[in-house]
């Protein structure tokens, strides 16, 4: 099934953050091009954190609060 992006940051540690607090909820997550924008800060690629769809308005709502 494909994931959907739900969020873009510009910096690892956010990235990270994020994905570990989707991950303690138990929900599936996937950062893309994290090491891209590892590598550059985040200027010029940042990280994408991906999940199922299905997930999505959990996730959504974590990451808000």
């Amino acid at each position: 099934m494909a994931m959907i992006e739900i969020a873009r940051f510009h910096t690892p540690i956010e990235a990270d953050l994020a994905r570990a607090r989707l991950d303690a909820a138990g929900i599936e997550v996937l950062l893309l091009d994290h090491n891209l924008s590892s590598a550059f800060g985040g200027a010029m690629m940042p990280s994408r954190l991906m999940v199922l769809p299905e997930d999505e308005a959990e996730a959504r709502a974590l990451l808000a609060a």
